[in-house]
């Protein structure tokens, strides 16, 4: 081969997928800047295999690779002056040793001026090693690149992101290598754009011996969640230790949405390193990030910068965050994301009771249940779960959520109560006005009767009232209030108390006690030779 890239300057292509292809597409923008800016060219280096099974096919599966000559085409219509393809059927599998030795022999026999990488894991450990290999030098998480007087000179994060240094390359060097933060430029498609594919056969390929591939995979889609979660709640370390990093976990589980940290809560363990956003980390494009106790370092909105919209809380109202955020909240985060959860948490169980609605009071379900479904899924609960916190079966739950049958409003009683939610912010004005009547009116029957001796007095219009019941010996006890939604506690305080909760029987002796949701049809019996008396504390909404 000729030494004809001298005047070139090469960005690696990633086929793995589409996003880390469109990573390529955007480093390509700024090569192709720089390169027009010197008359230079700008080049691309794609891994290949030219047999006719990979000619134009899609390497192992279609989820996973981007087929060679489709890539092609897309990074000479965003701008590539030359396409290189290095050829060897050891390609075909990613393995960064390898694609090493391939970049090596060509760099070496081309000499191009310049070869940057999409910052990514695959991409950090491939420049590493091509550096090593010909002892080039290496500029690593480069925000930005620029020509002064025939150098290049890149701009890099220093200190934690609080300044931005200019690295160059030593002088006298042959060819410099640099990672690229690929979320700093935007891929560009040119119109018209021509530009030449070149495959490169690699004859002599040298395979590393003692390294074997054991196996791969793709990543599971459980881990993925938070690069493609529509909600993200970032913590930083203005939350100062796990208990203020676990508030921003409470938020991200409100909204269904995904927690992220920047580099701090990491290195304190708040929370894995896979919830590393930024440039080291991962990349979001949600439609809501909520940004928490973040200073606003380079190294991390270099990771957001692609979300619709960004949501502040800082207590600095001179945080480089604010700089960035489409909404910015002077507060203390530990004071504040428990107001904010709480509200978000008020707004859910709003919208589960704007899912029924009342009819000659019959609730009726509209799509209700996939609501139901998806808060369960959010919370981590099981059917199982989520049946005992509402004092239902699983199969009741299932069909629930399947929207079979619409259960009572008891139901969202207890799932407000299990959501820690004051179960009175999901009801509609005139559903509280039609419930304090029923309340009082119920409270003065019962007082009227001889049976029940009030222990709250002028309590008929609140949610908490306490009555002492006498049930006569042997006698069944009769109810002379309306059937009522809520929660009831029993205390035997005298007597054998028979208590038949959803048609099941229970035994309660003096000092034993029981707490069941007053939806499930139950009925009381004194099975003693004397009169039963019970403590009864009802709750209704």
């Amino acid at each position: 081969m000729e030494n004809s890239a001298e005047t070139e300057i090469w960005v690696y292509g990633d086929l793995r997928n589409e996003r880390l292809f469109g990573f390529g597409l955007n480093v390509l923008a700024k090569a192709r800047a720089l390169a027009s800016s010197l008359s230079w060219k700008a080049a691309v280096v794609l891994m290949g295999s030219s047999a006719d099974h990979m000619r134009g096919k899609l390497v192992e599966s279609q989820r996973q690779h981007i087929s060679v000559d489709s890539a092609v085409e897309k990074y000479i219509s965003h701008g590539a002056d030359v396409a290189y393809i290095l050829d060897n059927e050891e390609l075909i599998v990613p393995r960064a040793d390898i694609y090493a030795n391939a970049l090596t022999n060509a760099v070496r026999e081309r000499s191009p001026k310049l070869v940057l990488f999409p910052l990514t894991d695959f991409g950090r450990e491939l420049a590493a090693r091509t550096a090593r290999i010909i002892n080039a030098g290496l500029i690593a998480e480069c925000v930005d690149l620029r020509i002064e007087k025939g150098r290049v000179v890149a701009t890099c994060p220093s200190w934690g992101g609080e300044i931005m240094a200019d690295i160059t390359f030593s002088d006298g060097f042959s060819t410099g290598l640099a990672t690229v933060n690929p979320h700093a430029f935007q891929a560009v498609e040119i119109p018209g754009a021509v530009g030449r594919t070149e495959w490169i056969k690699m004859e002599h390929l040298e395979v590393p011996k003692r390294l074997k591939l054991i196996s791969r995979s793709a990543e599971p889609d459980e881990r993925r969640k938070l690069e493609d979660a529509d909600v993200v709640v970032v913590g930083g370390a203005g939350l100062g230790n796990t208990d203020g990093f676990a508030l921003a976990r409470e938020l991200a589980t409100a909204l269904g949405g995904e927690v992220g940290a920047t580099r701090p809560p990491v290195l304190q363990h708040w929370v894995e390193e896979e919830r590393l956003i930024g440039q080291t980390g991962k990349t979001v494009r949600p439609n809501l990030l909520f940004s928490v106790g973040t200073s606003g370092a380079v190294q991390y909105t270099a990771g957001i910068m692609e979300t619709k919209t960004i949501v502040a809380i800082n207590r600095d109202e001179n945080a480089s965050i604010f700089q960035i955020a489409h909404l910015g909240i002077v507060a203390d985060a530990k004071s504040f994301l428990p107001l904010l959860t709480a509200k978000v948490k008020q707004a859910t169980m709003r919208q589960l009771a704007d899912a029924l609605s009342v009819k000659e009071g019959a609730y009726l379900g509209d799509r209700f249940g996939t609501k139901v479904r998806k808060l369960r899924e959010t919370y981590g609960w099981s059917l199982e779960a989520l049946a005992e916190a509402t004092g239902q079966s699983p199969e009741f739950i299932e069909k629930v959520e399947q929207d079979q049958i619409v259960p009572p409003v008891s139901f969202l009683l207890r799932f407000a109560g299990a959501l820690k939610v004051d179960p009175g912010t999901f009801l509609r004005k005139e559903e509280k006005n039609m419930i304090r009547n029923l309340r009082a009116q119920a409270f003065v029957k019962r007082t009227q009767n001889y049976s029940y001796q009030t222990l709250s007095p002028g309590a008929e219009r609140d949610h908490l009232r306490a009555f002492m019941v006498t049930i006569e010996s042997e006698q069944a006890h009769k109810p002379v209030a309306y059937k009522h939604d809520g929660e009831e506690f029993i205390f035997v305080m005298e007597g054998d108390l028979s208590l038949t909760l959803g048609g099941k029987p229970f035994r309660l002796k003096p000092g034993e006690s029981t707490h069941f949701n007053s939806g499930i049809a139950h009925t009381l019996k004194s099975i003693s030779k004397e009169p039963t008396r019970c403590l009864v504390v009802l709750y209704t909404p």
